[in-house]
């Protein structure tokens, strides 16, 4: 087993899958554990997550993402949703626009982690339309989408990415 440094190094974004492996039960369900442990503001978790499996829906959220294809290649797509009133009723106004967005966005990135920990990969996605996402997925009402993590067994393994040096982005006091 990968120790949380290697399984952070690991993760890149994947947009090609291997289309005849699909994405074991267990395996999601113990991602999405991963992404439910996530902190979050008061332990609200102010957030849904939709896992969407069928292929007319995957091919929905292409086409509300502006045609990002893979999402339909990839046998999973997981749809991270910010529910601002449920972080509302204990924090308010801030915790309507940001705790929930905070939320979220931290359930997520733990799901990313855990797909590379499982030997699979994501991308993260969020250029899409979320009217159309809402309307694809007939999402309650107040769900705001903030990411989809499509998700499988990867077909390609992409180059390492650059990052800024630590010196750009780290200010020491």
């Amino acid at each position: 087993m990968w120790d949380f440094f290697e399984t952070v190094r690991h993760r890149h974004s994947v947009r090609k899958y291997q289309p005849d492996m699909s994405v074991e039960t267990e395996k999601l369900h113990a991602i999405l554990e991963m992404a439910c442990a996530a902190p979050s503001a008061g332990d609200l978790q102010s957030y849904r997550i939709i896992v969407v499996r069928d292929l007319a829906e995957r091919q929905a959220l292409v086409d509300a993402s502006h045609q990002q294809t893979f999402i339909a290649e990839a046998p999973v797509c997981l749809v991270f949703c910010a529910d601002p009133s449920r972080s509302a009723n204990a924090f308010g106004e801030r915790g309507a626009k940001l705790y929930a967005l905070q939320d979220t966005t931290i359930a997520a990135a733990y799901a990313q982690l855990a797909i590379v920990a499982a030997g699979m990969a994501s991308t993260w996605v969020g250029y899409f339309e979320e009217d159309k996402v809402r309307e694809a997925l007939k999402l309650e009402p107040g769900l705001t989408p903030l990411a989809l993590l499509s998700l499988g067994y990867p077909a390609e393994l992409p180059e390492h990415s650059s990052r800024r040096r630590l010196d750009e982005v780290v200010a020491w006091r």
